[in-house]
């Protein structure tokens, strides 16, 4: 009689359990409960059955082991890269920043991020360790030195400053003409400048200035195609110029002692003046 794997008669069976070196085995047992002492016949077979499956499990385990040691002989590094031995790829690179993979702008908590990010993954191999610590080590010490001793940062000023609205509200009031444009443009201030230098007056350069005011307009308009605009730039141009000129010349720029003359002060900021209103006259869109 078979039942599920028991070949049985009335008074015995037979179990059929697997063996690593011959196949199945049958093992026997008594078919009843009453026969014997149950008991301790269920307990014995329960146990040799128990034996059998570590057994098997145990097998499993070695073959399984084998298979993985065949695979590290066959790829190298692939079985210390998955048991997390595998070497750092940045372990030779001399900058710490670029050790670590992160930016010099980087934070506190990114770099601490990217510190145990890395040794997470290349804890294994102390050399890696090492590096990776060298250079955390390093950026720390670093980032403290620059916060107890701030120093001004002038690329990034000027990159603030040309980022601000104020800054790019104003330039974006201005393009860049043609070369023929500039090129005539410059020619009559320069003119303009070296008259007023060479030939100063009691009343001032009243003249070139007055010149300078209607060479404006007439730029801007041969720019711009408009009558108003080259009326209220010009006029915008000439007196922000001026008060500005009067301005540096009072509070900034010292007397300058090639210039000699009963209008020295007027003639220097008429200069100033000139440089303004040819960057409005060229630029100014």
């Amino acid at each position: 009689m078979n039942i599920a794997g028991l070949t049985g008669s009335p008074s015995k069976c037979c179990l059929w359990l697997p063996d690593r070196s011959r196949g199945l085995v049958c093992r026997h047992g008594s078919a009843f409960l009453g026969a014997g002492k149950p008991k301790e016949k269920l307990g014995l077979l329960s146990l040799e059955r128990s034996s059998r499956a570590i057994s098997m499990r145990k097998w499993k385990t070695q073959k399984t082991q084998l298979i993985k040691c065949a695979m590290g002989a066959s790829y190298g590094d692939m079985a210390s890269e998955s048991s997390g031995s595998a070497v750092f790829p940045g372990i030779n690179i001399k900058d710490p920043y670029k050790r670590l993979g992160i930016s010099r702008e980087a934070s506190e908590d990114e770099i601490q991020a990217a510190r145990n990010f890395l040794i997470s993954r290349y804890g294994g191999h102390k050399p890696s360790v090492d590096a990776i610590e060298a250079a955390h080590d390093k950026i720390i010490m670093q980032k403290f030195y620059e916060r107890k001793n701030p120093k001004i940062d002038i690329k990034k000023k000027v990159r603030e400053v040309k980022q601000s609205r104020v800054v790019q509200a104003v330039t974006s009031r201005f393009q860049t003409p043609a070369t023929k444009v500039i090129v005539k443009t410059s020619i009559a201030f320069i003119v303009l400048g070296v008259l007023t230098v060479l030939f100063p007056t009691e009343e001032g350069p009243t003249l070139q200035v007055a010149i300078s005011l209607i060479a404006t307009f007439y730029f801007i308009n041969d720019r711009l195609k408009s009558k108003i605009r080259a009326l209220l730039y010009g006029a915008g141009a000439f007196l922000f110029s001026w008060l500005v000129g009067t301005f540096l010349m009072v509070s900034v720029i010292p007397p300058i002692p090639l210039l000699k003359g009963p209008r020295t002060f007027e003639v220097l900021t008429s200069l100033i003046t000139y440089v303004l209103l040819w960057v409005s006259s060229t630029y100014l869109k």
